[in-house]
């Protein structure tokens, strides 16, 4: 149900999204998940205020994923030496 939110063409739109799915969660599931998603939706849509070719990159966390993986790689490396009586 989220992706389909964050799928929408503009901001308005996912506001939209946004209240019929909560309307549903409502229905569905007894408890605070629609609660949860009114509370929180605004800062999840930020990424609507700027150009359109910047969303992915701001939506998505994919370049810190890329830089831990890159620091990981790294450090692997680094600990095939574990003794300090290697040459």
């Amino acid at each position: 149900m989220q992706k389909a939110i964050h799928a929408q063409e503009d901001k308005d739109a996912a506001r939209q999204k946004t209240s019929s799915i909560t309307v549903k969660l409502r229905k569905e599931r007894p408890g605070n998940a629609a609660q949860i998603l009114e509370s929180g939706i605004e800062e999840t849509l930020s990424y609507y205020d700027f150009p359109s070719e910047h969303w992915r990159n701001i939506r998505t966390n994919n370049p810190l994923e890329r830089l831990n993986r890159e620091i990981r790689r790294r450090t692997n490396v680094v600990g095939s030496f574990p003794d300090g009586h290697s040459p």
